[in-house]
């Protein structure tokens, strides 16, 4: 199976491809950062970033792509540039036909490290040893975007089409309670 996992930003868009391996292995075969110019105006930057999703879809040709959860965070412009970016990546694979995973940072952490409270550092450190890399991608982002695709390959769960619909984590269960939440408090 051939991941790519997508931690959406409007700045950085992290992206990362995987290939499983037999015995619970993987192999990374590209990674990657699409910028976009803070000082450019939304709309260009959301093209930036669609059109460079759109070349590493035709050229990678994943089976699925892992995408980051937007969470809830206290910056709104910071989430609707990260949901606006997650939304790029969900098209850009259901043009395709190509099925769509969501995994929130802590599922992801959870898969790659052992701990849904990992920092970043430990999500890097991990990720370059799980591929078995020289060096560790840099910047973080393309770390993470790996990471989202390891999680899907051990992890299948959050399929939102096209794929085996498994039982939800704790991760998930917490989010769909939390999600479930938040659509009761704005209904009030």
């Amino acid at each position: 199976m051939r991941v790519l996992g997508v931690d959406p930003g409007l700045t950085r868009c992290g992206v990362g491809v995987v290939d499983s391996l037999p015995g619970r292995r993987a192999r990374m075969v590209a990674v990657g950062v699409i910028r976009s110019d803070a000082e450019t105006s939304t709309d260009l930057r959301l093209l930036k970033i669609a059109e460079g999703l759109d070349a590493w879809l035709d050229e990678h040709v994943p089976d699925v792509v892992a995408v980051e959860r937007v969470f809830a965070q206290h910056n709104v412009g910071t989430v609707m540039g990260t949901a606006q970016a997650a939304g790029l990546a969900m098209v850009a694979a259901a043009r395709r036909g190509v099925p769509v995973a969501l995994h929130t940072p802590s599922e992801v952490k959870a898969a790659v490290t052992g701990s849904g409270r990992a920092d970043k550092a430990q999500v890097t450190t991990m990720i370059t040893r799980i591929l078995d890399l020289d060096e560790a991608p840099r910047p973080a982002d393309a770390a993470d975007a790996l990471a989202l695709a390891v999680c899907h390959l051990w992890r299948p769960a959050g399929a939102l089409q096209g794929g085996d619909r498994h039982e939800l984590t704790p991760a998930q269960r917490a989010w769909a309670a939390a999600e479930q939440a938040a659509k009761q408090r704005t209904r009030r």
